[in-house]
């Protein structure tokens, strides 16, 4: 899956960096902290860069008072984006802090700091970062360069279905997912398994309906279902694949919050074939249309049997159906 914006201006952020005589540091940027992790990714990246322990950071939330101008935090790129303004606002001060470490190598964080001050050095920086460089797409030329990089994964899913309820359960999922040099594999293995049940019920679960009308019928947790806690596969391993670092983003990691939600396909064609297994027993097709999402009645229906075979067919516009898809 490709990961960015198709607007080259997009590709800007910028963060804002303090130190405090007590060796503390406030960062501000402008990403979004949904729940993420963003803003511990960004710690962890200050931290790398100043080489000091997380603890000494702390995070102030997103406000157009400290960052103006801010890149919405869309297309799983905000790590990509405010990592390098975390970095090179850090970098611009660990390097006005060289020549205080330079003559006192054996000092703590603190000292250098106290000792920068004295002498007057700036212990605040700004960050901004425009290095993705794309020129976006002509749509009219069909041509241009859109995406700054790709991540890959791999799924394997294994399914049981109830051929007379229409039920499905998720046996066992083994994923493998490319995240570069990951800057936090917690927080990504995290973001996996959360995109990927996500996906689960947008393949499986998640259908909209609506009267001849117009009116939305599926409305609330009795009429549109999401993945709850016994839909999510009872084996469920996930790796980061190694030895793949990404030279495009901060410290060669990737962004992660979207691809592996595709992976959730692997869901629904494991259950299309043991839909196609049943038929085959039945001496049925095994090429049968069979559309997303996989309600327990359209994979019921997909698997016939001598009560489905009992229910009439009735001709299109012959009656008015109680609801319709879009």
């Amino acid at each position: 899956m490709s990961l960015g914006f198709l607007v080259p201006c997009h590709y800007q952020a910028a963060a804002l960096v303090l130190v405090y005589t007590d060796g503390s540091v406030l960062i501000s940027h402008g990403g979004a902290e949904m729940g993420q992790g963003l803003h511990t990714k960004m710690i962890q990246v200050a931290a790398r860069v100043l080489k000091i322990p997380a603890d000494k950071i702390l995070i102030a939330e997103t406000s157009t008072d400290k960052v103006p101008n801010t890149t919405s935090t869309a297309a799983s790129v905000s790590s990509d984006l405010y990592g390098m303004a975390v970095l090179n606002a850090c970098t611009t001060i660990q390097q006005r802090l060289e020549p205080v470490i330079t003559k006192n190598p054996k000092g703590s964080w603190e000292d250098w700091v106290k000792e920068a001050y004295l002498s007057r050095i700036s212990l605040s920086a700004t960050g901004f970062d425009k290095s993705i460089d794309i020129t976006g797409y002509d749509f009219d030329k069909q041509e241009g360069s859109t995406y700054p990089y790709n991540s890959y994964g791999a799924a394997v899913t294994e399914v049981e279905i109830d051929c007379l309820t229409g039920n499905h359960s998720v046996l066992k999922t083994d994923i493998v997912m490319d995240v570069g040099e990951s800057l936090n594999p917690a927080i990504d293995i995290g973001q996996i398994e959360g995109a990927f049940v996500q996906g689960m019920g947008l393949f499986t679960l998640e259908e909209l309906r609506y009267s001849p009308e117009g009116v939305l019928l599926t409305q609330g947790p009795g009429a549109y279902k999401i993945p709850g806690f016994d839909d999510i596969p009872r084996e469920f391993n996930v790796s980061l694949l190694r030895g793949a670092p990404n030279p495009r983003a901060v410290f060669s990691s990737k962004g992660v919050g979207e691809p592996p939600l595709l992976l959730a396909t692997s869901v629904f064609y494991a259950i299309k074939d043991a839909i196609a297994a049943v038929r085959g027993d039945a001496g049925l097709s095994q090429v049968f249309r069979f559309d997303s999402p996989a309600t327990v009645e359209r994979i019921r229906m997909a698997c016939q049997d001598f009560v489905t075979k009992e229910i009439q067919v009735v001709e299109p516009g012959s009656y008015k159906p109680w609801s319709v898809t879009v």
